[in-house]
């Protein structure tokens, strides 16, 4: 072989090789814009589920999930197109393998993160509470104040925050006193025995049925008589408060009924006796009384 033909077969080469650099770098390019284009189509359509989804409902914690589920997978699918357009089929069933793998691996080795994730995301459809209801679970009550994909935070009345995992909601029965708004408050009034009872029981509807921020209508007061106590005839007042009536909270609402039933009745002249001790002598011996 000589010179000229040693020339000729590098020169072959040499235009191989940048024809094939050409064609990488132009597949490179493509490549890049395939992947912007689905970033910004991905964030649009996220964007638009927000959206669309906020002007339903309140549930954020919902919407971001579903919108970051769907930016996920449309990435995902962008990153399939580009590995195909260069032949790396075998990488795309290697990573999803991989990422399989990788997944069992983790999710056994952190199977209480793995779980309590689970139930936070069935809890963010299943939706049994939201933001602000009053529940009680595993015997801790109090206000929801967030769910997150781990936990749920609860304030309690006595201003402690209280993180319950996720899997132990799904697990155990779970009360929610004010899903729909209303709840339910009793307290018991003692009256002495011989007094005019079915006055007293008037006289505390109408003073109840005042109060600011108890219900009347379908949900108005009952007060019914529940039992002949030892020293008083106990009679129970159950009214109804709307626990999104922020003007008018549900304390204030208890403690405004109790004090003003308890005080018609004083100022109406009934007597509200505590526990009468009887002590009755059978021999008819004096009581002797020991000064100490």
């Amino acid at each position: 072989m000589n010179f000229g033909d040693s020339f000729e077969k590098l020169k072959e080469i040499f235009l191989e090789d940048i024809e094939d650099f050409n064609s990488l770098i132009i597949g490179l390019l493509i490549a890049g814009v395939v992947l912007v284009v689905f970033i910004f189509i991905s964030k649009w359509i996220k964007n638009l589920i927000v959206n669309k989804l906020n002007r339903r409902g309140n549930d954020h914690l919902l919407v971001e999930f579903i919108a970051a589920g769907v930016r996920g997978v449309i990435i995902l699918f962008a990153l399939t197109i580009i590995f195909r357009f260069f032949g790396l089929t075998g990488i795309v069933s290697g990573i999803l393998a991989g990422a399989g793998i990788t997944a069992f691996i983790v999710g056994f080795a952190l199977k209480d993160i793995g779980e309590n994730f689970l139930a936070g995301i069935l809890l963010a459809f299943k939706r049994p509470y939201r933001i602000g209801d009053i529940v009680e679970i595993n015997g801790v009550r109090g206000r929801v104040l967030m769910l997150n994909l781990r936990d749920t935070q609860v304030k309690t009345p006595d201003g402690k925050d209280v993180f319950i995992p996720n899997a132990s909601i799904i697990k155990n029965p779970l009360t929610n006193f004010t899903i729909d708004g209303f709840l339910a408050y009793s307290f018991v009034v003692g009256l002495d025995y011989g007094c005019d009872y079915e006055k007293a029981m008037v006289l505390i509807k109408n003073t109840i049925t005042t109060v600011p921020g108890v219900l009347k209508g379908n949900k108005k007061p009952t007060i019914n008589v529940t039992e002949l106590a030892a020293s008083t005839l106990n009679v129970t007042v159950t009214y109804w408060v709307n626990t999104h009536n922020k003007s008018q909270p549900d304390p204030k609402v208890r403690s405004n009924a109790i004090l003003s039933v308890l005080t018609a009745l004083e100022e109406a002249g009934f007597n509200l006796p505590g526990n009468i001790v009887e002590l009755k002598n059978h021999n008819q011996l004096p009581i002797k009384h020991n000064p100490t």
